[in-house]
């Protein structure tokens, strides 16, 4: 992609916004920024001061004036002024992956997925590096892709973990590898239905060709269709059945189908909790044997990965009562998970901001496996109207308040379990402020 000379509009200027802004003004382009909160504007420009010439401009339609690119951050919606105006008059509209992919060196893995990402992305990233070689992770965690391109990029690979906002705006973007994890419903207030938002996940192979690797779940009901669609190498991942090519779940063992045989690794080298993360673990194992990765690295690396911050994290024990921190659990299919990796009594604590989840679709899992609810925050009376009354329901203001009263209502025994199953907008400025603030209360919650 040439920049130069180019009149550039950067939407939302965070922590993706910005690194955009230096990199299209390190290559030759002329950059404007606007953002729906006019501090974040002076913020960014003060963080830039002498590194880049930008001009500022009013949230609106207006802003797209004279533009011939416009690169949003992650999370602008496409119904948000400045985006609908740009699209309405045809001004091309790029993610910031798509611009970065352009002049990224190194192979790029790419992951996807609505629940699992986070893990997996970092699971291969270890796995690669314990196998000697030079790996960037980031994209959607920690640095942008766009931040990424403009260094020297000293790396034999890039691993990405890759929202659907940033697939929604590519054109070129190809991986050598990508993952589609799982799709269940989430962010349909950004993309307006479910199957809007399933398209958008599944753009992450649009461009690979026959010597490209997708990995995905056989056990989604879609694969077996996108499979066929795709003209790319396909392995896939199981814990129901047996994949022609990939990996499943047998005996107790991850056996993994290649072409020269079997190759199997124990399932008790999985230390972090619940069937889902069986799952994450094949599609990262599969992801970096395809990159060279011996199985002796990959066993000795995925024994020694506790999971991460915020995930189905343990976050201590008062009175006999185990306390499990999974804030990063915004949305329905990863309360499932988290819910289904307990077999001790639960209690849930659910709320927080809506993100137009079908809370219903919890109702049998939590007659079976939660013995009492605690719904919190904003969205605690959307919830009761959906499932409040399947188990015992109680009704918090916010999460604090939402803890002791999960706390007095609990038994030596039970497992508390923030899965929240929303954004934590209402309350929090992020999931890591909540999980931080869950951990905080449970540790000032009584001995005795």
């Amino acid at each position: 992609m040439d920049l130069s000379g180019r009149k550039v509009l950067v939407i939302g200027l965070g922590k993706t916004g910005t690194a955009s802004v230096r990199f299209l003004a390190e290559h030759g382009a002329s950059v404007a920024v606007t953002d729906e909160k006019p501090a974040s504007v002076g913020d960014a420009l003060k963080s830039m001061a002498g590194q880049a010439s930008v001009e500022a401009r009013a949230y609106g339609a207006e802003a797209v004036e004279g533009i011939d690119l416009v690169v949003p951050s992650p999370g602008v919606p496409p119904f948000s002024p400045v985006l609908a105006e740009a699209v309405r008059r045809g001004v091309p509209v790029r993610s910031e992956i798509e611009v970065a992919f352009g002049f990224i060196r190194p192979p790029l893995i790419a992951i996807t997925g609505t629940n699992g990402k986070t893990t997996v992305t970092t699971l291969v990233g270890k796995i690669l590096e314990q196998g000697g070689l030079r790996v960037f992770v980031g994209g959607n965690i920690g640095e942008p892709l766009i931040g990424y391109a403009g260094g020297s990029q000293g790396d034999d690979m890039v691993v990405a973990e890759i929202s659907s906002f940033q697939l929604q705006w590519i054109r070129d973007f190809r991986p050598r590898v990508a993952v589609l994890l799982n799709v269940t419903c989430d962010h349909v207030d950004y993309h307006g239905s479910f199957e809007e938002y399933r398209r958008a996940k599944e753009r992450i192979f649009e461009n690979m060709g026959a010597s490209d690797l997708a990995v995905l779940n056989a056990d989604d009901a879609e694969t077996e269709k996108l499979a066929r669609a795709l003209g790319t190498r396909v392995q896939c991942f199981s814990t129901e059945r047996r994949p022609a090519h990939g990996m499943f779940l047998q005996d107790g063992m991850l056996v993994r189908a290649a072409k020269d045989g079997e190759e199997r690794y124990p399932a008790g080298m999985v230390r972090i909790p619940g069937r889902h993360n069986i799952e994450n673990v094949m599609a990262a194992v599969l992801v970096c044997r395809d990159c060279g990765a011996t199985p002796q690295t990959v066993l000795s690396a995925v024994s020694e990965f506790r999971g991460l911050a915020h995930r189905i994290e343990y976050a201590g024990e008062k009175k006999g009562v185990a306390f499990y921190d999974d804030s990063k659990g915004t949305n329905v299919g990863a309360v499932a998970r988290a819910v289904e990796s307990f077999s001790r009594p639960s209690i849930l604590l659910l709320g927080g901001r809506d993100k137009e989840g079908d809370f219903e679709t919890l109702a049998p899992l939590i007659r079976k496996k939660v013995k009492r609810l605690v719904l919190f925050g904003e969205a605690r009376r959307l919830i009761r109207d959906k499932i409040g009354g399947i188990v015992e329901t109680a009704e918090a203001a916010t999460l604090g308040e939402a803890v002791k009263a999960a706390f007095r209502g609990a038994a030596a025994g039970d497992v508390v379990l923030l899965s929240p199953g929303c954004a934590s907008f209402d309350e929090f400025t992020s999931y890591s402020q909540r999980g931080d603030f869950f951990k905080k209360a449970v540790k000032e919650l009584p001995d005795d």
